[in-house]
């Protein structure tokens, strides 16, 4: 019910130490899922917890199951010690939602306020787009450069000679900002023709599978034709030296 910043992020940054020693990839793969535990599982859970068990309206329990994650999102900003615009967003989405729904007492609006919050970050990934500053390029990057000099140097190159390269690259974000803006629709829709205790469960099905459908659809058009110009232009600029 309540998003948070680390479902769009990318993690390839992390010391490639941790995958040399089994123990340390099945921690590394556990750390993977406390996210999706904590974002998806925890709301959910605790919705129909505080609901059907102990009896909780449903403005109640939709408000109280936001907290954990809520509090998560304000953790990560204040251990990171940094602003974090996009994360920020949401937060300031999951808030202002939360106290328009306690004042309002309208549970369908407590679910469709999660949907502002894709349709923001969908929009404000196609206008920088179209202001020519993608704003998924940063958690692509790392992923395609992989900490390797030679590959952030063939990077710097596409990016400033090659209209394929940037082409693809503004695709990764197009992608990325049409498919958040068509969950927000959806979501939409379904929040307000659905009963509202299907839609607690189905928006999180919906918001999953728009997630894996981006990844699918950039990586086909966007991820892969960058990976192969990446390497042909390193190869090149290696000049048959490797």
């Amino acid at each position: 019910m309540t998003i948070t910043a680390t479902g769009i992020s990318a993690r390839a940054e992390a010391p490639r130490r941790a995958e040399d020693s089994p123990a340390r990839g099945t921690t590394g793969r556990r750390a993977g899922f406390l996210p999706l535990i904590v974002d998806v599982a925890v709301p959910v859970g605790s919705y129909y917890l505080l609901r059907n068990g102990f009896g909780m309206g449903t403005v109640a329990a939709l408000g109280w199951s936001s907290v954990v994650p809520a509090a998560r999102t304000v953790w990560g900003v204040v251990r990171e010690r940094r602003v974090n615009g996009l994360a920020g967003l949401i937060l300031f989405v999951n808030l202002v939602g939360l106290a328009l729904g306690l004042v309002a007492g309208d549970p369908r609006f407590m679910l469709a306020k999660d949907s502002g919050a894709s349709c923001a970050i969908g929009i404000g990934v196609l206008l920088s787009v179209r202001w020519g500053r993608p704003m998924m390029t940063p958690g692509m990057k790392p992923f395609l450069v992989k900490g390797d000099a030679a590959r952030a140097a063939a990077w710097d190159r596409l990016a400033a000679d090659s209209e394929p390269f940037r082409r693809a690259e503004r695709t990764f974000s197009t992608v990325w900002g049409g498919v958040l803006l068509a969950e927000c629709v959806a979501r939409v829709v379904g929040v307000y023709t659905l009963p509202v205790d299907t839609m607690v469960w189905l928006g999180t099905v919906v918001m999953a599978v728009s997630m894996v459908l981006a990844f699918l659809v950039s990586g086909r058009f966007a991820v892969v034709p960058m990976a192969k110009m990446l390497e042909h232009e390193r190869a090149t600029a290696s000049g048959g030296r490797d």
